[in-house]
């Protein structure tokens, strides 16, 4: 098994900057591809970026390219979303996610989550 633990959410306004921790545990999960999805009110979860275990491929969702960065730190078992320019469409809760798949892009295709964080971007 694996927990994740998301942390580093919070209110800010638009234009400021945030950095998603997820911190795993149970398992190493340097082998597994990571991955940051997210939920707004009233809308279905979506991805946001993915990194491999290899940290050589990336995916991210055309709304975040250019602003949000994706990395991981295998010997801490953590892996980062650097968020950049934030916007107040940025807003929802941001969900850590792992898998063994290559670069799944889909939620239903992940088999661990964490809690969430709360992301809100005031404009």
């Amino acid at each position: 098994q694996v927990q994740l633990v998301e942390s580093g959410g919070g209110l800010v306004q638009a234009g400021d900057s945030l950095r998603l921790s997820c911190a795993a545990s149970g398992r190493t999960v340097s082998s597994y591809t990571m991955g940051w999805f997210r939920q707004a009110p009233g809308k279905e979860r979506e991805v946001v970026a993915v990194v491999s275990w290899t940290t050589v491929t990336t995916y991210y969702a055309d709304s975040v390219k250019g602003r949000f960065t994706i990395s991981r730190d295998n010997a801490k078992n953590t892996v980062y979303l650097q968020m950049n320019s934030l916007k107040p469409e940025d807003t929802a809760v941001y969900y850590c996610a792992a898998d063994r798949a290559f670069i799944p892009t889909k939620s239903d295709e992940y088999s661990y989550w964490g809690q969430g964080t709360q992301v809100t971007v005031s404009s």
